[in-house]
């Protein structure tokens, strides 16, 4: 497949290539010298959320410490 540089250094990626390496609009990519050739990717997604949320939040308190007996917070109900 052949395509031309515009004089904004821009080039169309073939509809086969895009639809095989799953590229989209707006899509960000990287190009990596290889030897005598480029090589355009997909740029690394950005850092996902976390599904959980776990640890998103940090709080001000003091924490734990590791050997923390949990077992001694039960109080004998009458």
């Amino acid at each position: 497949m052949q395509t031309t540089i515009t004089s904004k250094g821009q080039v169309t990626i073939p509809r086969d290539v895009r639809q095989h390496f799953g590229l989209t609009q707006g899509m960000a990519v990287t190009f990596e010298i290889a030897g005598d050739h480029i090589a355009l990717r997909p740029a690394p997604a950005a850092r996902q959320p976390a599904a959980s949320g776990f640890g998103l939040i940090q709080s001000q308190r003091e924490g734990m410490p590791a050997d923390f007996d949990v077992a001694s917070l039960v109080i004998d109900a009458p």
